[in-house]
């Protein structure tokens, strides 16, 4: 099948479907570092990722911009003739596990994308551990752990894989900000010492709704597993250290799961945000 190149997609068709998830995402909590990707740079993302991991088995490592569905929605509506051959999302914020399946649902794709409950505090559970050979993770940025957030979101990553696999992390990258340039080098070398390589890094590329810092970028660090690399036989628990401001300074990883307690309608104005006047009301 012919693939079409980042330059010959439909641009309207492909912003038409990914606002279409956008309306279906829960609102970011951003004490958790939930921070949205602009909508352009969503499209840009799900076409170069369709493209890196076409007919791979794609786990993500949480999810909240939603690229997962930008990619399984893309796919059935056919504005990409390419992407994985399945997708499981893995994200401890329940709002976002069930966002996944009530549009995974609606769209009837829920063969090509799934999702599950998980807080990357626990083991990798058995039956996902080294079964799929492609990960993706935009984790917390580590701004206050030297990166060991983004180190944990990728090595759960790396554990859910197999031989002959490779991986995204999508982190800050700005050079006049040098705790992003620190944990780069931190994951890299994380990689390194892990049976992974870079294969290519795409700089400066992602914009977001950040309001303390909006000309804050991020970049695609592309992995890809060494020939000889070790494969995961255990998945272990977080200890203590590595908690330590996983979400910012002094904000350590205390909360299992963000659980979706009232449901409302994505895209929908919530009852309390407004109120009606009537005509009449105000004679």
């Amino acid at each position: 099948m012919a693939t079409r190149s980042n330059a010959q997609l439909d641009l309207r068709r492909a912003i038409n479907a990914v606002s279409d998830v956008i309306q279906n995402r829960p609102q970011p909590l951003r004490e958790f570092d939930q921070i949205y990707m602009k909508a352009g740079d969503m499209v840009l993302q799900t076409s170069l990722v369709a493209q890196r991991f076409a007919d791979r088995r794609l786990i993500f490592i949480g999810d909240g911009d939603a690229i997962s569905l930008c990619l399984a929605y893309l796919m059935h509506r056919q504005v990409l003739d390419e992407g994985p051959s399945s997708i499981l999302v893995l994200d401890f914020d329940e709002r976002i596990v069930n966002a996944v399946a009530r549009f995974a649902d609606r769209a009837e794709m829920s063969d090509r994308i799934k999702s599950r409950l998980y807080n990357c505090i626990d083991p990798l559970p058995e039956d996902i551990l080294g079964q799929f050979n492609a990960f993706y993770t935009n984790p917390p940025w580590g701004a206050s752990n030297d990166g060991e957030s983004v180190k944990v979101f990728a090595e759960r990553g790396m554990e859910a894989c197999g031989a002959d696999a490779v991986g995204v992390v999508v982190i800050a990258d700005d050079k006049a900000v040098p705790w992003s340039q620190r944990v780069l080098a931190q994951a890299q070398r994380f990689a390194l010492d892990n049976g992974f390589f870079v294969q290519e890094m795409q700089t400066n590329l992602h914009e977001y709704h950040l309001d303390d810092a909006p000309d804050l970028k991020s970049c695609n660090l592309f992995f890809r597993s060494h020939p000889d690399r070790q494969l995961p036989m255990k998945s272990y628990a977080l200890h203590e250290k590595r908690l330590e401001d996983f979400y910012g300074r002094e904000q350590n990883l205390r909360v299992k799961y963000v659980r979706d307690a009232n449901r409302v309608d994505y895209g929908k104005a919530v009852d309390g945000t407004y109120q009606l006047e009537l005509l009449g009301d105000s004679q």
